[in-house]
């Protein structure tokens, strides 16, 4: 009788974990960098060609970060909330575009040159953008993909709140939704403007 209570002990602490782990929303994986500072970098702006970013530059405020490319299929499902939220005056939004080139899975980006490989993200992204409008307030490219590494980006979209001394306190997996905004990121981008 004993051998059989113990296979059957672990069947149902099995079960136990299946049915927490279905009860938990998909876009909600932890992520040991919320609590922790953003990582730095450095990176190129899209918009200017000897123009740079880092999240240094965002000091005193707190604002998104969002991780993006063109051929992201969910990047234009989230997109025209992330416009309207622009166009509302929300908080500062800077976009991180995601491996443009490389990320395709078309373009073999080895058979490029470096210069190459810049010239044609910059038209990909600023075109998608033209096309689609231009929610951020500047964009930076991280062609490699070793920026979105650091912050660890799972797929694209990701959309990160960091509050006013660079710390990241929300992370969302996979596109805004009204209700994310709503919710979660809009009540905690509030009480993080009025902390000192």
């Amino acid at each position: 009788m004993k051998r059989f209570l113990i296979p059957l002990a672990l069947f149902l602490v099995l079960v136990g974990f299946l049915a927490v782990g279905l009860n938990r929303d998909p876009h909600e994986v932890p992520s040991p960098l919320v609590g922790k500072p953003a990582p730095a970098f450095t990176l190129t702006r899209l918009e200017g060609e000897n123009q740079q970013f880092s999240p240094t530059d965002m000091r005193g405020k707190v604002w998104l970060l969002n991780v993006w490319a063109s051929w992201c299929v969910s990047c234009r499902a989230e997109h025209p909330l992330l416009v309207a939220f622009a166009k509302e005056g929300g908080l500062p939004i800077v976009g991180l575009n995601y491996k443009e080139v490389r990320g395709d899975g078309e373009t073999d980006a080895r058979q490029l040159s470096a210069s190459d490989e810049l010239a044609l993200t910059r038209k990909r992204a600023a075109g998608w953008l033209a096309q689609h409008g231009n929610p951020y307030q500047l964009s930076v490219l991280d062609m490699d993909g070793r920026v979105g590494i650091d912050y660890g980006v799972y797929g694209v979209p990701e959309t990160y709140l960091i509050d006013k001394a660079g710390v990241i306190r929300y992370k969302q997996i996979g596109p805004i939704t009204p209700e994310a905004l709503r919710d979660k990121i809009l009540p905690l981008a509030q009480k993080l403007d009025k902390e000192s």
